[in-house]
């Protein structure tokens, strides 16, 4: 009988870095980010009660309440390693203006997904998204070092499709009936990705000539 030789195991060591007790300040000329935090509903309520287009693919109560529990969770979310949340600032305006997060964080895979993103009226198509993109994408890919960047968005949310294609991700396919809509409703998830070497190869100077500063 011949011999049968080892195959020794792939090195499958995880390199993404993350560390949730970490204070992580994002910034350039145009946009601040920085961490969120529960004195944050302040900024971010009149948002909420006024605005209530902004949540129409949202499961958010548009309110005071609403905007509380949505701080809650995410920052709750950081706790449990889940989530890392930020807030959006304006330096041009010298006014807050939403929020994002890395989220779905899979160190073993050198995964994880950006969205949760969300802007005032006064602050959509000004470009300050993509500042916010970049930075967040230059952050995960050359300092957190992951492999890939997952985007999705309701199949219908049309200015939220437009921006991720503005940015460069690369379409992967629908995930079909995969959650629930506000009204109970169930949606189609559309989803984009960045993969590393996407973000080296041309993303990320595609993405850079776009900024408006």
């Amino acid at each position: 009988m011949p011999c049968l030789k080892s195959v020794q195991k792939q090195d499958l060591r995880h390199k993404m870095t993350l560390d949730f007790d970490t204070e992580y300040i994002l910034e350039n000329e145009v946009v601040f980010l920085r961490p969120l935090t529960g004195d944050d509903v302040i900024h971010l309520k009149a948002f909420a009660e006024n605005e209530p287009e902004l949540w129409v693919f949202s499961l958010l109560s548009a309110s005071s309440l609403g905007i509380q529990k949505y701080v809650e969770i995410s920052l709750a979310n950081r706790a449990n390693k889940k989530d890392y949340p930020f807030i959006i600032f304006d330096k041009r305006t010298g006014q807050y203006a939403g929020s994002t997060r890395f989220y779905d964080i899979q160190p073993l895979s050198d995964n994880l997904q950006l969205g949760f993103t969300w802007y005032g009226k006064a602050f959509q198509g000004t470009g300050l998204n993509k500042h916010c993109k970049f930075l967040l994408l230059q952050f995960a890919f050359e300092s957190m070092h992951v492999q890939r960047v997952e985007f999705r968005a309701d199949n219908k949310n049309i200015r939220s499709i437009a921006a991720m294609k503005s940015i460069g991700c690369t379409q992967e396919g629908i995930l079909r009936s995969n959650g629930y809509c506000a009204d109970g409703s169930r949606r189609d998830s559309i989803i984009f990705s960045i993969l590393k070497e996407e973000w080296y190869g041309d993303v990320k100077a595609s993405l850079y000539n776009k900024l408006k500063f």
